[in-house]
């Protein structure tokens, strides 16, 4: 068992040592972050599974822990917290459109949204962000493996050098967290969190 264990924390320090060269990518999505915060855009994140899962802590994330005194609140919608709407959509339409047919309701010019998919193919998140660049949403993903289609269709995307789903969930929540440490740094902090 504590072969496993150190081979799992291996490669997830592999992984992340890697993206060191991806600091630049991270700076520019910490500064559209920041941008849309001034100019009160809203934050879409969605993905499947525990793709989901990330994207609906680093919501949360972006609406407590980045309160700064002085600056105005981040406005952040995670598209998998609503289950029915999800299965009302899956079930009438299509899985494939969940977060497509979200964005219809919500997504304004300058919006930002921000894709999770491990594969980088899940139908339901690609449908969405193309359907978000065609109506002038500002695209970001978080893949790993080959990065499926994500290089060619977001404005940025960060591919974690893995085929472990394992790891490149844990490596997505990392950079998350990362990206809100940076935003929290760059203001004064109203809460402590111990």
């Amino acid at each position: 068992m504590q072969k496993e264990i150190n081979n799992f924390l291996k490669d997830q320090n592999k992984c992340i040592d890697s993206l060191n060269n991806e600091i630049k990518i991270l700076e520019k999505i910490i500064f559209l972050l920041l941008r849309a915060q001034k100019n009160q855009k809203t934050i879409f994140t969605f993905g499947n599974g525990g793709s989901g899962s990330t994207a609906s802590h680093f919501v949360s994330d972006l609406l407590k822990t980045t309160i700064t005194k002085n600056n105005k609140r981040f406005r952040s919608i995670s598209l998998v917290d609503n289950v029915p709407v999800s299965l009302a959509w899956s079930n009438d339409q299509s899985f494939d459109s969940i977060f497509e047919e979200q964005l219809k309701n919500f997504l304004q010019k300058g919006d930002i949204i921000i894709a999770f998919s491990g594969s980088g193919k899940s139908k339901n998140v690609v449908n969405a962000i193309k359907y978000a660049k065609k109506n002038g949403g500002i695209c970001i993903g978080f893949t790993g493996m080959t990065g499926g289609n994500f290089k060619k269709i977001c404005d940025y995307s960060i591919t974690v050098p893995s085929f472990d789903m394992l790891i490149i969930e844990s490596v997505h929540l990392t950079l998350c967290h990362s990206i809100i440490n940076s935003i929290r740094k760059n203001g004064k902090p109203l809460f402590k969190y111990e």
